[in-house]
């Protein structure tokens, strides 16, 4: 791990006043930041820990552990909720097993819900995946999660056949 640390260290000079773009570039290699890289990091630039901590805290983008597979995100914002994202938010927590903010223990979900995404005209929204998903129902929601356990077994499948 402190290898791969010091080749993205590295490309920003070991400039303190780059930390955010370096932890966007741990968070992408780990798809989260690994305490252990935090510490390394801290150790490296000479930033305290608490320092680091504070900036990866304050970005919602930053996850301080393990994400799953699969990203959910479900508007909560006023348009939304009057459309029933709570009844969508509750059938998500139901179904997956998980509150928002958390991810299933097998790292295949994690579901989070935010305050708006900004397309209040096609609420309730459900972003899967970086894929917005508008005039959302509970139905259409059970829809996305087949369709993604789908494409998860295709991408198993295709990597069995690769090996």
């Amino acid at each position: 791990m402190k290898k791969k640390l010091k080749e993205i260290i590295k490309k920003y000079g070991s400039n303190r006043s780059f930390l955010v773009p370096i932890l966007q570039d741990i968070q992408r290699e780990y798809d989260y930041l690994p305490r252990e890289a935090l510490n390394a990091l801290s150790q490296l630039i000479d930033i305290p820990i608490s320092h680091i901590y504070t900036v990866a805290t304050f970005y919602k983008a930053f996850s301080l552990s393990p994400r799953g597979r699969h990203q959910l995100s479900l508007c909560m914002g006023t348009a939304c909720h009057v459309r029933k994202a709570p009844q969508i938010r509750d059938h998500l927590v139901r179904k997956l097993q998980i509150e928002p903010g958390e991810t299933t223990p097998d790292l295949e979900y994690s579901f989070n819900t935010v305050n708006c995404l900004g397309v209040c005209a096609l609420g309730p929204i459900l972003v899967a995946d970086g894929e917005y998903h508008g005039q959302m129902t509970i139905t259409k929601a059970d829809k996305i999660l087949k369709e993604l356990e789908k494409k998860e077994r295709t991408t198993k499948k295709v990597a069995a056949d690769e090996n």
